[in-house]
């Protein structure tokens, strides 16, 4: 809040009598916001004509932590509270007892360029309730990105989210605009949704997520042949699934995701583990475990990066992951005949199978064996987690962990090499 403050003292543009109303407002629409997990952004190298104030990084604008351990920063803020929808697991529905504000688009646009000014900031992600209607929502998140971009000459970084039901025109004026769209499904099927979300309805959803999809795509095309095309949303769109609010196994989350990624080319799912901030007879009595957030990030990784399908991942037998193992050594475990793999043979795709070789290290490894062959050391030096890739690889005809590949022992072997670890997520790692 002092930051706030600040800001607005040090900018005489700035009406006085507006700002402690809107320092209020920020306190209030800032905590508002942090249950939308879905502002962390690939970036944009996108270049605004014209752009006088910021602009865009290739390593991205989100609230994370860079490649070089910098913080990379982003005001994530709602443009209002004041919901005319009574979802059972959200926060901010209608039928809730809380403080409710709304920004005026002069409010958000001097604090996104204070903040920006002063190096509190690197981008904007703006979200909004949907106060009024989704049509009057929409204008006032597309006014707030025209002023940035066309008045104040804004270069940096913006994600806007689409709101469901909004005219087609303004969402096509925010792609314009926009670095990112997001619009958010929040339940993984129809009838979950009917449930505890009973005003939202899954076409109004996925209407704007295709009409975004096509334009991203007819965007790409066009810069291809014309470098002067205008860019839409050219760091793509997102969205975000609750988790654990609604019955869905993980295999019918992530088959949701699949068809996403395939039908309307989002960049990023994002998983919330559901957080009880209502009392509501229709939400689960107990909250879901961590780790099952944090497995399905890493099964996702897989369908992007890896080249598998949920299909192989999961099936009726298997419809969760499993909590202990992350789900590509869970994988491995259950396909014995794919392994073990000789690293000096295999090809790429194979190495991208075996648990502790990641993307960069399988590239890595395909390039080195050219001029000569690869051992243990050399496995290590380029990047592979032989903590885990011991146990579903052989290097020159030698199995690495032992005399002989016994995927029962490699199970019982990893998972007491896990219960010794300390307790620590490896996301980062590769699976």
């Amino acid at each position: 809040m002092g930051a706030l403050a600040t800001a607005f003292s040090c900018n005489s543009t700035v009406r006085v009598g507006k700002a402690p109303d809107a320092t209020g407002k920020f306190a209030v629409l800032t905590e508002a916001a942090k249950y939308d997990v879905s502002c962390a952004s690939s970036g944009s190298n996108a270049q605004r004509k014209g752009a006088r104030t910021g602009n865009c990084s290739l390593g991205g604008i989100c609230h994370s932590w860079s490649a070089d351990g910098r913080c990379i920063s982003l005001l994530k803020v709602l443009f209002s509270n004041d919901c005319i929808f009574d979802c059972a697991f959200c926060v901010n529905r209608r039928s809730n007892d809380i403080p409710r504000a709304t920004f005026t688009v002069e409010e958000m646009v001097d604090i996104t360029l204070n903040f920006y000014t002063r190096n509190y900031i690197e981008g904007l992600f703006l979200s909004s309730a949907i106060f009024g209607s989704p049509n009057r929502t929409m204008e006032s998140l597309v006014r707030v990105a025209e002023e940035l971009r066309t008045v104040h000459g804004f270069g940096g970084y913006l994600h806007v989210k689409a709101i469901p039901g909004a005219d087609p025109v303004l969402i096509a004026r925010a792609g314009r605009l926009a670095d990112r769209l997001s619009v958010n499904i929040e339940l993984p099927t129809e009838r979950s949704l009917n449930l505890l979300a009973p005003q939202k309805r899954k076409e109004l959803i996925l209407n704007p997520m295709r009409q975004i999809g096509q334009a991203v795509a007819e965007s790409i095309d066009e810069r291809k042949r014309y470098r002067s095309a205008p860019v839409f949303a050219p760091a793509g769109q997102s969205t975000q699934l609750v988790i654990g609010a609604s019955p869905e196994r993980d295999c019918q989350i992530l088959r949701l995701s699949e068809s996403l990624y395939d039908r309307f080319g989002l960049k990023r799912v994002y998983y919330s583990a559901y957080v009880p901030v209502n009392d509501d007879s229709r939400l689960p009595a107990t909250l879901p475990p961590m780790q099952r957030e944090h497995r399905l990030y890493q099964a996702d990784w897989l369908l992007r990066f890896y080249g598998f399908h949920v299909d192989e991942l999961l099936d009726d037998a298997h419809p969760d992951i499993e909590e202990a193992l992350d789900p590509k050594t869970s994988w491995a475990l259950r396909h014995p005949e794919r392994f073990p793999v000789e690293v000096n043979r295999a090809d790429y795709e194979a190495l991208l199978r075996v648990p502790g070789i990641g993307v960069r290290s399988a590239q890595r490894i395909v390039a080195a064996r050219r001029f000569s062959r690869l051992d243990v050391d050399a496995l290590r030096r380029i990047g592979v987690v032989m903590k885990r890739a011991r146990f579903f690889i052989t290097c020159g005809g030698r199995y690495v962990a032992g005399r002989r590949w016994d995927p029962v022992q490699a199970r019982r072997d990893i998972l007491a090499g896990i219960a010794d670890a300390p307790k620590q997520l490896e996301l980062a790692l590769p699976l």
